[in-house]
């Protein structure tokens, strides 16, 4: 039996992604597989009962488990781009206060644009989670610099994007006019680039992060397994000393 973190379930197995996806894929015949992608499981995707991804399986994971947070301290929480599911399990968190920001969503508390978060001081949050968010954003550097700005000394981040496993060196381009082209060189129409894994951490070391690459030895023997997510999975937490 499979079980959902984020609300406890249990099933035989989790939904695979979304049919639409693969077909957008294969029509513009997208050079890499899903099975390329870091961390995504292509036939257990989301969760029957609350719908919560792969991914979002294993931040919560992290959350009830690993995350450093002592008996009756306030969890200062920021969410990113907030997704319904995700963000109703961060607020349920022990001692949670938590904001999510976006420049759009109007189910953010806050309206932030990531590269100038200037409504929030120096180590606001103990927590950040920053989830496909990064591929979005035109200028990631002056984003991650803003994350490590907002983030309190012995805070943790989430900081996930899509990673291809095959690539060699990241690959963007900001301006690129074609939707087709965007889908086809960064995986979605409104992505601007694809993060090779080690171009990926030396953006965030550079700003200033320690980074933790939590693969499935860190969470334990047959745990990605039983919560539907793959055994190539990697959580990368960034940490401010």
């Amino acid at each position: 039996m499979r079980t959902c973190p984020v609300c406890s379930c249990r099933f035989p197995n989790f939904y695979p992604l979304g049919r639409s996806y693969l077909e957008t894929a294969h029509r513009l015949n997208v050079h890499y597989s899903m099975e390329d992608y870091e961390t995504l499981n292509v036939s257990q995707y989301s969760c029957p009962e609350c719908a919560a991804s792969d991914r979002d399986r294993l931040y919560a994971l992290y959350a009830m488990h690993m995350l450093n947070n002592p008996d009756g301290t306030v969890l200062r929480i920021l969410d990113i781009a907030p997704a319904p599911v995700l963000s109703g399990f961060l607020r349920s968190l022990p001692n949670a206060r938590y904001r999510s920001a976006d420049l759009f969503s109007p189910m953010a508390d806050d309206k932030v644009d990531i590269m100038d978060m200037n409504l929030y001081t120096d180590e606001s949050f103990d927590l950040i989670v920053c989830s496909h968010v990064l591929e979005h954003v035109r200028d990631d550097a002056k984003a991650m610099s803003e994350l490590y700005r907002v983030l309190a000394k012995g805070g943790s981040a989430i900081l996930m994007v899509p990673i291809l496993l095959t690539a060699t060196e990241t690959d963007e381009d900001p301006d690129e006019p074609s939707v087709d082209e965007r889908w086809a060189r960064f995986g979605q129409d409104d992505h601007v680039r694809m993060y090779a894994r080690h171009d990926f951490l030396a953006r965030l070391e550079q700003a200033g992060f320690h980074v933790d690459a939590l693969g499935t030895g860190a969470f334990g023997e047959g745990v990605f397994k039983q919560h539907g997510i793959t055994e190539q999975s990697v959580l990368y937490i960034g940490r401010k000393a």
